[in-house]
């Protein structure tokens, strides 16, 4: 079997599992946050934290205890990295420096999940799973939080009420993520990942040195690690490392796991409004994008140019050979149209196209489908722009799902949009600027600045991945990464929450003869349209100065 219909094959199987969990998974997530029922230990979690999960609020309550626990969590996983020489099970390593702390505290608080450090080398087995594992199912579950909020907006009127925080996140945890979790955890172990608190010992001579292996609940971290679109690895290779991804069966479980939440939500939406052919419109939004995003990396890595790819079938440097081209680029896609920083492969090592498109489908604001919740709210923002641009081309007040599309909203919507590429293009500018920051790039030239432009892409995207290539344990890189992470991931969500606060409070609009139809394959086709127009008006000169130039050279 050629390598090229083995990785069309591989996709063809991953599209069949997740159309066949896609409905009763997105008809089930749609139960779970509209049940009035509340589990006896949802009930117990309740009053540990002495929340009345009764208690509708309004978008600036739902804010708070978004942001507050959130802060929580960063001062918790900041103060368990600093004390982890104190720890059992640290498995001999210090503590972690203030600005490693910080940054990691932010990345996994964020849902991006971005390390500077080696796992293996760093973290011992209580900050693993006591702190990182944890913030893996938290983070997402206040994603899906805020992305219901969302959808309430559009589903309710008359009211400013957007449901629960604290019941929304209790929820997504207890329901939704740790069955998923387990149920992964068990089929990767079965595939060959490890699953222990062993400690570090040696396992023989390797050039000319030692070689020392970790032991640690890999495939529980592994799980949640991609089905919550997280993506920090337990060893420093990541999914490239065979403890974590054992072979290529593991491989097409971990990306089925990163794509089912992020795509099911689209039913669950549908359910949720009343219409699913409203779910089925931004669904196939999502898949289109996700399968011309796959086609062009597949091609750009089995058939660009050179003597030495002819030879070895593609652009083979950099990925396992386990795995191969096509099963490397479906993960590279999946991992980087969401805000999964999970890597199977060498970015670096990818073409200058092939890097471009990864980089390109974290600056499209990772909506194809995107990060769990944060993929649909992202893509909602979207939609609310396109209906704005069809009601300026035909002279008409544009609505969507019955809800007025006025200025207030296009202003929440225009300064969701505008926030993350402001992060990138500003940070990407600044260190650019400085001496410091450039002298840890590997490379100089358009692929050096691919490396920059990349790392604070993946940072205020809350994607999580890295160029590599560069050296980012660094006080300046640690830190305004960091920072980028925690304003990528909160400001928009201020926005998410304002705009479902506005929907919520309007009463419905009847459907008239010029409403523009959402539900239709031309509604997905502006959406595709309006998606690929903003990010490529925001971020062509840039990408022009570093993938596109390197990928037109070689």
């Amino acid at each position: 079997m050629s390598p090229v219909l083995a990785g069309v094959l591989q996709l063809l199987a991953l599209m069949v599992a997740l159309a066949l969990a896609y409905r009763p998974l997105g008809d089930y997530m749609a139960g779970v946050y509209s049940s009035p029922k509340h589990l006896r230990v949802e009930k117990w979690i309740y009053r540990a934290i002495g929340a009345n999960p009764a208690t509708e609020m309004r978008w600036p309550a739902y804010l708070r205890g978004v942001l507050g626990f959130s802060l929580v969590s960063v001062l918790f996983l900041y103060l368990l990295q600093r004390i982890q020489g104190s720890l059992p099970g640290s498995l001999g390593f210090s503590s972690i420096d203030p600005d490693q702390a910080f940054n990691t505290a932010a990345s996994f608080i964020s849902n991006t999940n971005w390390q500077s450090y080696y796992g293996e080398q760093a973290m011992g087995h209580v900050v693993q799973t006591g702190g990182l594992a944890v913030q893996n199912f938290l983070s997402a579950a206040v994603g899906m939080a805020v992305a219901i909020a969302l959808v309430r907006g559009f589903a309710r009127s008359r009211t400013g009420e957007l449901g629960n925080f604290w019941s929304d996140m209790v929820r997504g945890t207890i329901r939704i993520l740790l069955p998923i979790a387990l149920v992964g955890a068990v089929l990767l172990v079965a595939c060959g990942a490890i699953q222990n608190f062993a400690g570090i010992h040696p396992v023989g001579q390797f050039m000319g040195g030692s070689q020392q292996w970790n032991g640690g609940a890999v495939a529980s971290q592994e799980a949640i690690k991609e089905l919550g679109t997280n993506g920090g690895g337990y060893f420093n290779a990541n999914s490239a490392h065979p403890f974590e991804n054992p072979n290529g069966l593991s491989n097409l479980l971990e990306i089925f796991l990163i794509l089912l939440i992020p795509l099911s939500l689209t039913r669950t939406f549908g359910r949720m409004v009343g219409s699913v052919k409203q779910g089925y419109a931004i669904l196939a939004t999502m898949v289109t994008i996700w399968i011309v995003f796959t086609a062009l990396m597949m091609w750009t890595e089995f058939h660009h140019g050179g003597p030495a790819f002819d030879i070895a079938g593609g652009a083979t440097e950099g990925k396992e050979t386990r795995f191969g081209i096509g099963a490397s680029s479906i993960f590279s896609v999946a991992t980087t149209l969401t805000s999964t920083g999970a890597v199977n492969s060498f970015l670096s090592s990818y073409t200058g196209f092939g890097g471009g498109i990864a980089m390109l489908g974290m600056q499209l604001g990772e909506i194809a489908p995107g990060g769990v919740g944060s993929g649909l709210y992202g893509i909602l923002i979207m939609a609310v722009i396109a209906v704005f641009l069809a009601g300026l081309m035909v002279g008409r007040t544009p609505e969507y799902l019955g809800k007025k599309i006025g200025t207030k909203q296009i202003k929440f919507a225009a300064c969701y949009i505008l926030i993350t590429p402001a992060l990138v293009l500003c940070f990407t500018g600044v260190a650019m600027a400085m001496n410091t920051p450039a002298n840890s790039m590997t490379n100089s030239g358009a692929h050096g600045f691919s490396e920059i432009l990349y790392a604070y892409t993946s940072g205020a995207n809350n994607n999580g991945s890295a160029f590599a290539g560069l050296n980012a344990d660094t006080q300046w890189f640690n830190t305004s990464i960091g920072i980028a992470m925690l304003l990528g991931r909160f400001l928009p969500m201020v926005f998410v929450l304002a705009l479902a606060g506005s929907l919520a409070e309007q009463k419905p609009v009847p459907v008239t003869a010029g409403t523009l139809r959402t539900d239709k394959p031309l509604f997905s086709g502006l959406l595709v349209g309006t998606i690929m127009i903003v990010a490529g008006l925001t971020y062509f000169p840039a990408l022009a100065l570093g993938p596109l130039a390197e990928g037109l050279a070689s």
